[in-house]
């Protein structure tokens, strides 16, 4: 299997992470696969941003479920950019996708969007919750899933096993050759986060893993050189 430069936010360390402007500039660098987060506004828009609320990558305050998207459109999200909702994504970009739930909610959204656009071989649901990927693989059959993260043990494979995930996706500052060798043994993908420097690609590469999200498009040039 090729190894995978995935885009974190799009390319979020050149550009306002979760825009247009950050996935096209993921798609024109050549990642693989352009991953994004997913909230419900107030009125059920599947918008695309990180945390749970506006304050941090906007002009503006609270929480996205306190906010429709009208509200959210209002915002600027960095450079001028706008709140995208996930279908305006689909659209702009050709490049696979690595979608990020929060919760059940938000799943059963994604999951509607994925049947009417008969997304399963495009899309990829990841979430850091058991029960959104359960609900994903519940809802669209055949989808793709990984179970995310950031603070583990071998206790990652098992759960990822129990809701049917094939993937997961770990932050490489706890990741372990153990917990490794045991996701290999029962037959999951292991993708790193966040891969940002040569000495990040470098133990990606020595774990054997099969990807790499990474905030910066040059990771994909030099892990082409990276043995």
């Amino acid at each position: 299997m090729n190894f995978l430069t995935i885009g974190h936010r799009g390319v979020m360390g050149v550009e306002p992470e979760n825009t247009l402007r950050s996935f096209v500039a993921a798609q024109q660098a050549g990642l693989d696969v352009i991953e994004l987060d997913l909230h419900l506004s107030k009125d059920g828009a599947l918008v695309v941003m990180h945390d749970s609320d506006v304050d941090r990558t906007t002009d503006g305050t609270g929480a996205i479920a306190d906010k429709t998207l009208e509200e959210l459109r209002a915002l600027d999200a960095g450079r001028g950019e706008r709140v995208p909702v996930f279908e305006e994504v689909l659209d702009a970009v050709k490049a696979p996708l690595q979608a990020e739930i929060k919760d059940v909610q938000a799943a059963r959204a994604l999951a509607e969007v994925m049947l009417d656009r008969d997304l399963v071989p495009r899309v990829e649901v990841s979430s850091f919750h058991d029960e959104a990927v359960a609900e994903i693989a519940r809802l669209v059959p055949g989808a793709r899933t990984a179970l995310v993260g950031s603070r583990f043990g071998t206790d990652i494979v098992d759960r990822a096993v129990e809701v049917g995930a094939t993937t997961v996706c770990l932050n490489i500052r706890r990741l372990t050759l153990e917990v490794v060798e045991q996701a290999r043994k029962a037959d999951l993908r292991v993708i790193g986060w966040v891969v940002n420097t040569q000495d990040d690609l470098r133990l990606v590469r020595a774990l054997q893993l099969d990807g790499a999200t990474t905030d910066y498009p040059e990771i994909k040039r030099t892990a082409r050189f990276t043995a």
